[in-house]
This record gives structure tokens, sequence and C-alpha cells, in this order.
């Protein structure tokens, strides 16, 4: 029973043998079951693998071949590539795979060895022996990708399972490589067309960029490109811009020659982009950089940075920097000769006497000036802005004093009244611009003595612009130099508010007197520490005047018990009510002027003696009065015989015929004008200070640590003053002090110094 059951369930196969177009025998199993059983199908191996037909082989080899023939020779294909592509699968599928990837190798081999031989006509020019190559190598190119879409499945099975194996296209490389490129003498002429090509650009001729780009192309996809092209391509490159830096240096001037390189660069980089290799991109820069640029900085400098800068060539210098930062070195050196143009142009403006006169403003404008360069075309670099301010430094302290000096004097033109060039917010600008001079200069107690001297007549005489401006100027000297260098200066506003005060006071205390005078008297009480020392000189007034001062010196006296007053005719000034046949005017005038002028309400004509023995006015200055009223634009006394000048024998008049648009005239007031005498005795006064300074400070240290080499002391001293000293001034400073026994001289040891409590 059992046996006829498993006969029952055993399932009868049937083989049905099909033959395929290609030869090969395909097989197919059908399973049968008996009616109403559930159907299975089951599938085993054959027990013989299938045995490909007599000849395949070779007859498949031979259709193929024919095709690649028909590739290479550029022809119509026979056979179909779907049934081209089955084959190769086929014949791989049975182990042909290495005679078939042999055979192919050697059809392809066989093929580039014959296309040697067209480059060897001599007759081809290079033009045309570069485009047969160019169209050479496209063929193979197009011809390599044809037979390996054919020959796929060798390459992705086969090939790629055998890694010592190259695949078809890099086989196709490689033999266009070794029997064409590798040609010594090909090789040879492609560089020496395509060098020669690319000289025909670089002089400025059109060329086939689409030839250089394929060709240069395939010599990179050779893997030759570096070997056979790049190394001449860069000796040629150095050679060329050697000689072409060399010749442009000489006949062309730096500006135009800035922008040849700036163009040449470009050039190079477009050709980059266009054609040559991004590995060649370092090394050709890097050269052109070098011959036209590294070569040549000290030349490009020497010859033309001065006349950049004095021109203020904005676009060129933006330029140089740019170009000078590709090179190595480049900015380095850019920086010393933009220190030392600095310093040789501003030592001009401070060292030439002649230009004294506009020697601040100069130097405003030149700050400004190498401000703007360094931030527009130096791209604020900080190198560049620390060598300016350093260069500024340098040049201006190589003159002394008179840069200090002049930069107070500058600032007492902005600041007088009558200064009508800048607006409040310009004004402030300006003294922005000065603060950043004067923080330049070292010997900046000259600037405070000349700045006080200035600042006296303005606040004296009226002649401030404005109280804001003054005290912002204040302020920013504060700021700048700290709280002891401007109180003097602050005492002196100080002073002026509280004499407004005083004089409210006196005008009641007059007005209670029992005579009330026809003069208005407005006094100034000035604290002698605070301003500039004046030389007393004792004037005759009137006695209406003589009455009036003593008025006041009774009433202040009376205020403040123990002080001293001291008048200072040179600082006065009056306003005069004159008569003249055109009317009645107002004159304004000093005190000396206005002693003089009283003298023609007792007389008609005075000479200089008379008036000097009237007056008592110091000769030098009685002459400087008289030339004022008789000699300037305002001539209220005529001066017999005429002339510029006042001599001894002149002698004077009152002008009746005097004419004036105005009411009120100021007649120039020569005697405030700075004398020579006045600047000697301001710097002189100054060193006296700075004496007192270093005395005061040799004394602080030597107290401090008892005993001190001189060189440590010297050291010391140079750390604590705050103005330029020389170590000869400093040792007749520490000998002065031996002498008076505030330090002593080691017995054994002469070069150290012993305090003396």
């Amino acid at each position: 029973m059992a046996e006829d059951t498993r006969q029952d369930k055993r399932a009868s196969f049937s083989a049905l043998t099909e033959h395929s177009t290609n030869g090969m025998a395909r097989t197919s199993a059908v399973a049968s079951s008996k009616s109403g059983a559930s159907k299975k199908l089951v599938i085993k191996n054959f027990k013989d693998r299938p045995k490909l037909a007599e000849n395949y082989t070779e007859d498949t080899w031979l259709k193929l071949r024919d095709a690649v023939d028909a590739i290479q020779n550029s022809t119509s294909i026979k056979y179909n590539l779907e049934e081209l592509y089955q084959a190769v699968e086929n014949l791989c599928s049975y182990k042909v795979s290495p005679t078939l990837y042999k055979q192919l190798r050697q059809v392809c081999e066989d093929h580039v060895q014959a296309q040697i031989h067209q480059f060897r006509e001599e007759s081809l020019d290079n033009l045309s022996f570069l485009k047969r190559m160019n169209r050479c190598w496209q063929d193979h190119c197009r011809q390599t990708i044809m037979i390996r879409s054919i020959f796929l499945f060798l390459d992705r099975t086969y090939v790629l399972q055998n890694s010592l194996l190259p695949s078809i296209w890099d086989t196709g490389l490689e033999l266009f490589r070794t029997h064409i490129v590798s040609d010594s003498a090909v090789q040879k002429r492609t560089v020496d067309g395509i060098l020669e090509q690319i000289e025909l650009e670089r002089n400025g001729e059109t060329i086939d960029r689409s030839l250089l780009r394929s060709l240069l192309g395939m010599l990179s996809d050779l893997q030759v490109y570096k070997d056979s092209f790049e190394e001449r391509f860069l000796i040629e490159t150095n050679r060329l811009y050697a000689a072409e830096g060399q010749r442009l240096m000489q006949e062309r001037d730096v500006p135009e020659y800035l922008h040849h390189v700036a163009r040449r660069l470009e050039e190079e980089n477009d050709r980059i982009v266009s054609y040559l290799d991004q590995s060649t991109q370092k090394p050709l820069i890097s050269c052109v950089e070098k011959q036209l640029l590294g070569e040549h900085m000290t030349a490009i400098l020497q010859k033309g940075l001065s006349t950049l800068l004095d021109e203020n060539r904005v676009t060129e210098l933006t330029l140089l920097y740019q170009l000078f930062s590709k090179v190595k070195g480049g900015l380095p050196t850019l920086l010393q000769f933009w220190r030392d143009y600095i310093k040789s142009f501003g030592g001009e403006i401070v060292c030439t006497p002649e230009k004294d006169k506009d020697m601040v403003q100069d130097l405003l404008d030149f700050k400004d000036k190498m401000d703007n360069v360094a931030q527009s075309c130096f791209t604020r670099n900080e190198g560049f802005i620390n060598a300016m301010k350093e260069a500024f430094e340098t040049f201006i302290n190589k003159r002394p004093n008179k840069p200090a000096e002049l930069i107070a004097k500058y600032v007492d033109s902005k600041l007088r009244a009558g200064n009508k060039e800048a607006t409040e917010e310009e004004l402030e600008r300006i003294l922005d611009k000065i603060m950043i001079i004067f923080r330049f200069i070292h010997g900046k107690d000259v600037f405070e003595a000349f700045y006080k001297k200035d600042l006296a007549k303005r606040l004296l005489v009226g002649k401030s612009a404005s109280v804001d401006a003054e005290k912002s100027m204040l302020s920013k000297l504060k700021h700048e130099c700290g709280a002891a260098f401007t109180s003097k200066l602050e005492g002196m506003f100080k002073d002026m508010e509280l004499s407004k005060d005083i004089m409210i006071q006196f005008k009641q205390y007059i007005q209670n007197q029992s005579e009330p005078s026809n003069i208005e008297l407005t006094v100034n009480i000035l604290t002698m520490g605070y301003w500039p020392s004046y030389t007393p000189m004792e004037v005759h007034l009137p006695p209406e005047m003589v009455k009036l001062q003593e008025v006041f010196k009774l009433f202040y006296l009376g205020k403040h018990s123990g002080r001293k007053l001291q008048w200072q005719p040179t600082l006065g000034h009056a306003v005069l009510k004159a008569e003249f046949k055109e009317g009645k005017k107002e004159l304004q005038v000093s005190l000396f002027q206005t002693l003089v002028l009283l003298m023609f309400n007792e007389g008609e004509e005075f000479s200089v003696e008379e008036i000097r023995t009237a007056t008592g006015i110091e000769e030098g200055e009685l002459r400087r009065t008289l030339q004022s009223l008789a000699c300037g634009k305002a001539r209220v006394l005529n001066k017999n015989p005429r002339g510029k000048d006042v001599e001894d024998g002149d002698r004077f008049n009152f002008n009746t015929d005097f004419k004036h648009k105005l009411f009120r005239i100021k007649i120039n007031q020569i005697q405030m004008k700075e004398t020579v005498e006045e600047q000697v005795s301001t710097t002189e006064r100054v060193f006296q200070d700075r004496q007192y300074q270093i005395d005061a400070a040799v004394v602080r240290i030597m107290k401090m640590r008892k005993t001190l080499s001189h060189n440590l002391l010297v050291s010391e001293l140079y750390n604590q003053l705050k103005f330029p000293v020389k170590p000869g001034d400093l040792k007749k400073r520490i000998e002065s002090l031996i002498d008076r026994d505030y330090m002593e001289r080691d017995k054994e040891t002469p070069n150290q110094y012993h305090y003396v409590a």
C-alpha cells in the first residue's frame, strides 16, 4: 500500500530543448501531476553544463573584430550593437575573457601604431600638426568609448576582478601614450606647437583656445602634462617675463608698469581658466610675480613711490599694495620705503625755516593725505599705520621746540575772534586734528608756554572766538597730558570769571562815590602764578586814570587785605572818542596808543622825543605805537616826513582829514604782536622750568633710592621726565646738585652717588 502511494506522488519531467539564435541551447522543465492535486515546481541543476557550438568562439570574435575595425575606420557596423554586447557576455560566461581581452588589446594596439605615420610628415607647419594631433586624439577617444560600450560586460566582470589589468578606457590611454605621445619627435613637436601658440597669444595675437584646451587636456589625461609640458612652459615663462621685466622697468614709468603687471597676472589667470591645467596656477602666477615684481621691488619703490605719494595717485597706490602683498617680502619692503618717505617729506616741512609760516597747516594736510593713503590704499594695515605714527614722531622732533611753538600759534589763530574760516563743528574737527599732531611732540612744555601766552592775549583783549571752543581745547589737552598740564590754564579762566564778578561790585561802589568819573574802567585781576610773566613798565598816565586806579585799589584791598596789586599797562586797551572833519568816530586802541593820542588834546604837533618824555613809553614800544597810528591802514596821525618807519627827527600832528566808512575803528595793536625778544624769553623760561624739573626729579629719585650709579640715575630720569633732554644737560644738573650738597659722589667709585639727608 505504501509503495503505491509513493508512485502516485512521483512527478514526471520531460526535457524540451530549444535552439536560440546565438547557438546556445535553452532547456525548460515542465512538471505535471495528477488532476486535482496541488502543482509544485522543482528545478534542478543540469547534470552537465551545456556546451558551446563548434567554432562559436572564433566566429563570434570575427564578428566583434569586424565591428572594432568598422569603428576604427569610421564605417558602419554590420551587426546590431545589442547582439554584439550579448556575444561578449556569452564569451565571458564561458571563460574566454582572458583571450578576448588580449585579442581586443592587440587589435587596438595595431590600430594606434598605424596612426604614428601621419605625424612623420616634415612639411606640416606647427599649427596644422597640432590640429592633426587633436583630430587623432578626438577620434581615438570616440572610438575607445564605442569599443568599450560593446565590450562593457568584459570591462565590468573580468577586468574589474583583475586589479592588475587596466580597464578598456585606460588601455586606450596607455596605447595612445606609449605609441604616439611618448614618441620623442611627436611629443616635441606637440609641446613646441603649444608653446608657440601661447607665446603668440602673449604677444597680443588671437589663437584657437579650444584647440589648446583639448591638447593640454590630452596631455593631462595621458599623465604626461607635468613632465612633457609644464616644466618647459614654466622655463619659457620665466625667461619671457625676466626679459620683459628688465626691459619695461627701463622704458616705462612706475604707474604704467604696475598696470602692465596687473594685466599680465590677469591674462595668466585667464589662461589657467581657459586651457591650462589647474595644477599650473600656483607655479605660473609665482613665476610672473617673481620676475615682474619680486626682482624689481626696490627699483619700483625707488623710482616711483615718492611720485605716487606726492601726486596722491590713490588708484596706483592701491594697485601697488595689492601687487606687493602677493610677493614674499613685498609688504615689509613697501613699509620701509613708506616710513622713509614720511620722515623725508615731513622733515623737509619741519626743518625748513622759510616754511615756518605754513608749517602746521602743511603738517595737517600731510597727515590727512597719509591717513587717506593708509585707509584707502593700504587697507588700514596696522603695520603701516604704526609706521606712519613712528615716522611722524621722528621727524617732528628733529627740530626741537619750534613745531610745539608753531602749533600753539596755529591754535591761537583758529581760536581768535575774527576767524571766519570755520563753523563750530569744523573748528572742533580742526582741533582734533591738531591734537593728533600735538601727540607726536616730545617738548609739550614749550607748547604749554606759548599756548598760555596766546590764551592770555585772547582772554585779556576779548579776542576769543568762542568760550566753548576754548574749553573744548582745554579738555582735549587735559585728556592728553593730565590735570597738572592744564591747571594753570584753567586758573586763567577762573580769574576772568572772578574779574567779571568783581567789576559788577566795583561799578556799584563807583556809583556810591560823591564824584563819579566820566571814564568807565574795567579791571582784570590776574593771579601771578597762572598767567605768563610780564615785564612791568612804568608809563605816565593822565590824572583821571591815576585817580581811578587809586579808587579801584582802595575798593579791592578793602575786600582782600594782604594782597598786592601790580598794574600791567602793556595789556591795557581803551575806546577813545575822536572828532574829525567828517564827524565823530570811536577809536579802539591799546593803552600806549591812548597815551599818545591824548597828547593831541594839549597841542597840535610833537616830536618823537617830546612824546617819549610825556608818556614814558619805552623807545621800541613807542616807535611801534607811532607806526601803527601814522603808517598803518587807519592813519589818525600825520608823520612828517612821510615814510614807513619812525625816525628820531620825525614830527607828528593830528589828521583832522581822516576818513573811514566805519564808526568804530580798531587800530591794529602792533605791540601785541610777538617780538623776537618775547619768543626768546618764552623759550628761555621753558628751559629754566625744565632745569627745576630735572633737579626735583634727581632729588626725588635719590631720596627714595639713597645710593645709585650714574647710568641707573640717568635711566630713571629719562623714564620720569616728559620732555627731551640731552645726557650732557643731565650731567650738569647732577653736578649742580652735588655743589649744593643735595647729593655726593662715592669716594671710591666716582660713578656712584649718595643722597645727602
